[in-house]
């Protein structure tokens, strides 16, 4: 009795993730010249991106301060937290 060679067709289905947001909230502990010198270590930012951002965060209470994969969001947000910067982490709308 001969052996039969099984041919195993496969088909990969891709979906894109969704983007995460980095968010970065206002406090009352940093001070805005910190909180802009964070973003422009952690993200390298220039001082102006940087600064506008951390208005957002003064103005508003909060900022989307990065988007993009989930694995590098979560690294950022880390990042941000070890800063004492307080961070969330959300899913894109």
């Amino acid at each position: 009795m001969a052996d039969s060679d099984t041919l195993t067709k496969t088909h990969e289905v891709t979906q894109i993730d969704v983007p995460w947001n980095v968010i970065v909230h206002d406090d009352p502990v940093n001070l805005m010249g910190y909180v802009t010198m964070v973003l422009m270590k952690i993200f390298g930012y220039d001082e102006s991106k940087a600064t506008l951002l951390m208005m957002q965060v003064h103005k508003q209470g909060k900022s989307i301060v990065w988007s993009g994969e989930r694995e590098m969001a979560e690294f950022y947000t880390q990042q941000l937290q070890a800063h004492q910067l307080k961070t969330s982490l959300e899913k894109a709308e």
